[in-house]
């Protein structure tokens, strides 16, 4: 090669951050202090409002577990109901839980989609689910505080929407009368085109806001806030054209997890839900404010995703995940300590 060919190319290698420079091997090989194995499979993390307990799917259309994280036992939840075929797992308030997912497994696109529906499982051992007759698109956000979730409904759940629209829907779960329901249903926002499919995400404010995922074309999505009192909604990310899911709120209300694609722009390769790492985001609408918290995404064919943080802000939960595979499919659940 030729002195200035070589003088080319070595500038090229500097200005242009696309080209690829992800390392081989695992990052569960490379952690740091503060990130320990928690388990070594499942995915989709949920941390009880008291702090004490992490339950998740074992794999998914499969069964939930919960872990005591002082004593690491394991217990499944779901074990005794045959065909057990759920997608999430989510704590309430009172300490019971919300499963999500289709009552039979029939194939990915059905039972991920138009069959994806809530269900009630009480906290007692031995328990069955009960469904709350309620369809419902990917995943809800569940209420720390109070006995109250959201989810989003689009036409395949709900056929009276118009194809493409979806919707943002909150609601109060009530146990009285012994059959669990979902009481004062309302529509909080609503999406009349594929431009924002909608996704609920988190309360925070005293659960007077809402976070949600607006998946847009192209494989990108952004992070947005409902304010229930006002109606206003707010572009938090203010990153088009990229990849950014908020996952998991901080107790404060000021910051946000994000499932974000922001460092393909430093280490290369093409964005979107498969190249994601986890970022903190500040919710004052500039999306300035970005600090960047794992590295799995360093490493060729790895990612980090679906983080949850606990009531008290001292640590979140994750897993670790694969870029081959589709959103939600985990490895392993790992615990991310703040402050270290």
């Amino acid at each position: 090669m030729k002195p200035a060919a070589f003088v080319s190319v070595f500038a090229l290698v500097l200005t242009n951050p696309a080209l690829p420079q992800r390392k081989p091997g695992s990052p569960l090989d490379h952690l740091p202090a503060n990130i320990e194995i928690l388990t070594h499979f499942g995915e989709r993390a949920d941390i009880s409002p008291d702090n004490q307990r992490v339950a998740f799917m074992a794999k998914s259309f499969g069964d939930a577990f919960v872990i005591d994280l002082k004593t690491r036992a394991i217990r499944c939840l779901t074990c005794g109901i045959p065909g057990a075929a759920f997608l999430r797992i989510m704590h309430l308030a009172n300490g019971d839980y919300i499963l999500i997912g289709p009552e039979r497994f029939k194939d990915i696109r059905t039972s991920r989609g138009p069959e994806n529906e809530l269900w009630f499982l009480s906290r007692q051992p031995g328990s069955q689910p009960v469904r709350f007759g309620q369809r419902m698109s990917e995943g809800a956000a569940v209420s720390k505080k109070h006995m109250r979730i959201a989810y989003a409904e689009t036409s395949s759940q709900n056929p009276e929407l118009p194809k493409g629209a979806s919707r943002l829907v909150t609601a109060e779960v009530k146990l009285e009368g012994g059959s669990p329901r979902l009481a004062e249903k309302k529509v909080v926002h609503e999406s009349a085109s594929i431009g924002c499919t909608i996704e609920a995400q988190d309360f925070y404010d005293d659960d007077s806001k809402l976070t949600f995922s607006c998946y847009e074309p192209g494989d990108t999505a952004s992070v947005m806030s409902v304010d229930f009192k006002t109606g206003k909604v707010t572009h938090m990310s203010q990153a088009p054209g990229t990849y950014h899911e908020p996952e998991g709120i901080f107790p404060d209300g000021q910051y946000t997890l994000v499932e974000a694609d922001r460092q393909v722009q430093t280490i290369g390769g093409k964005g979107g839900f498969r190249q994601i790492d986890i970022w903190k985001l500040r919710l004052d609408g500039t999306g300035k404010d970005f600090t960047r918290l794992t590295h799995f995404n360093d490493y060729e064919g790895w990612k980090a995703s679906n983080p949850v943080v606990s009531t008290d802000g001292r640590f979140m939960a994750f897993q670790t995940a694969k870029t081959a595979d589709e959103a939600g499919v985990g490895y392993g659940i790992l615990l991310y300590r703040f402050g270290r």
